[in-house]
C-alpha cells in the first residue's frame, strides 16, 4: 500500500523540519511520498521542503488562505496514493508509525482511523500539562483517541487516515472549523464506511500554544459541538455536554459552600487533588501535576462556556451557526 502523507503548513517553517526529519527515520520499506500545503504562509516553509527533497519523496504546493480542511483537500487531490495520512505540522513521528498502521490495516482494514497523541520528555512542562488535559481517562480524553470510549470512534486530524475512496465519496473536509474532522467522520458513516482508533499509531502532539491560545481553541470546540449536534442529532452523546455540567456543577457547589453546605466543593476539590496525584506520578513532577490542574480547569471552562453560548445561540434563539460564529467558518 503507498501512502500519501499530506501536511498542511501556516507560518511554522521551523516546527515542519522537525516533522519532516522524523520523517525521515521512518523503519521499514519507505512506501509514503509527503505532500506539503503552504495555507498562504507569510513565513514560507519551501526551503525547508528543500532540504528534505533526497531524503524524503517530497513535494511543495502554495495556495491562498482557505483553512485547515479545505487544505487538506487540497493535499488529498494533488496525492497520488491510495490511502492519505494527514498530520499537523506541529507533530513529530515515532519511527515505527508507519509499520504500525500498515499492520493494522493489514489486520482489520479500515478506510478512515485515527491515532492518539503522546508527549515527548523534551516537551516543556505546559505542553505536558496540556497533552495531560486533552488525552487522559480523568477528562474527555478518552474520545480523543486514548482509548475507545464511545461506539464510533472519531478521529482526529492531526492524526488521521483515509482512504482515497472514503475521500472521493465524501468530499473530505467541510469548511468549518474546528469540528471539520468529527464531521468527516459522521458523514463517513453515513455512506457507510467505518473508523477505528488504530492505538499503537500514535504521534507526538507539541501543541505549541500558550494558556491564552489554549483557552480560545477549547472554547471554539465547545462552540461547534452543539452546531454538529444539530446536523446530526443521532450522533449527539451525552458526555459532550459533561464540560458545561462540571461547570455549572462547580459554580453551584461554591455557592452552596458559602452557604455552609460543602460537601459538593469537597468533592471537587478531591477530583483535583486526584488529578494533581495522577499527572504528578505520571509525569514524576508535581509542578507538571499542578500545571495539569491549571489545564483541566481552561479545557472544562473553555469548552464549557462556549457549549452553553452556541447552544443558546443555536438552539433557543436558532441563529444560523455562520451567521453566530463566523469564525468557526472558512470560505471556499
Amino acid at each position: 500500500m503507498f501512502f500519501s502523507l499530506i501536511i498542511p503548513v501556516f507560518n511554522r517553517p521551523d516546527e515542519l523540519r522537525e516533522l519532516l526529519d522524523s520523517l525521515s527515520h521512518q523503519d521499514g520499506k519507505k512506501d509514503f511520498e509527503v505532500i506539503i500545503v503552504e495555507d498562504g504562509s507569510s513565513l514560507s516553509s519551501e526551503a525547508v521542503v528543500e532540504e528534505y527533497n533526497v531524503k524524503l519523496n517530497i513535494s511543495y504546493h502554495f495556495k491562498e488562505n482557505s483553512g485547515p480542511g479545505d487544505t487538506r483537500n487540497f493535499g488529498m487531490r494533488k496525492a497520488t496514493g491510495d490511502y492519505f495520512i494527514i498530520f499537523d505540522s506541529d507533530c513529530i513521528i515515532p519511527p515505527n508509525y508507519l509499520s504500525e498502521v500498515t499492520k493494522a490495516l493489514q489486520n482489520q482494514y479500515a478506510d478512515c482511523f485515527g491515532g492518539p497523541d503522546q508527549a515527548m520528555e523534551s516537551f516543556s512542562n505546559v505542553q505536558k500539562a496540556i497533552n495531560f488535559a486533552m488525552t487522559s481517562f480523568l477528562t474527555t480524553g478518552g474520545i480523543r483517541g486514548g482509548s475507545e470510549s464511545i461506539n464510533k470512534f472519531q478521529p482526529r486530524s492531526f492524526n488521521m487516515g483515509l482512504s482515497r475512496k472514503a475521500f472521493e465519496m465524501s468530499g473530505g473536509f467541510g469548511n468549518i472549523h474546528p469540528g471539520e474532522d468529527p464531521d468527516l467522520s459522521i458523514r463517513l458513516w453515513n455512506l457507510g464506511f467505518e473508523t477505528r482508533l488504530f492505538s499503537a499509531a500514535y504521534v507526538y502532539h507539541k501543541r505549541r500554544i500558550n494558556w491564552a491560545k489554549f483557552s480560545v481553541q477549547v472554547n471554539k470546540f465547545g462552540k461547534a459541538r452543539p452546531i454538529l449536534n444539530g446536523w446530526y442529532p443521532k450522533y449527539s452523546k451525552l458526555i459532550f455536554f459533561f464540560p458545561s455540567l462540571f461547570i455549572i456543577g462547580f459554580f453551584g457547589a461554591l455557592v452552596l459552600a458559602l452557604f455552609g453546605q460543602s460537601l459538593f466543593f469537597k468533592l471537587y476539590l478531591g477530583y483535583f487533588v486526584l488529578l494533581l496525584c495522577v499527572s504528578g506520578f505520571q509525569h514524576k513532577s508535581i509542578s507538571i501535576g499542578f500545571l495539569s490542574v491549571i489545564a483541566v480547569w481552561k479545557q472544562f471552562f473553555g469548552y464549557g462556556i462556549g457549549f452553553i453560548e452556541s447552544t443558546i445561540r443555536i438552539n433557543l434563539l436558532k441563529q444560523e451557526p455562520q451567521d453566530a460564529f463566523p469564525e468557526l467558518f472558512f470560505g471556499k
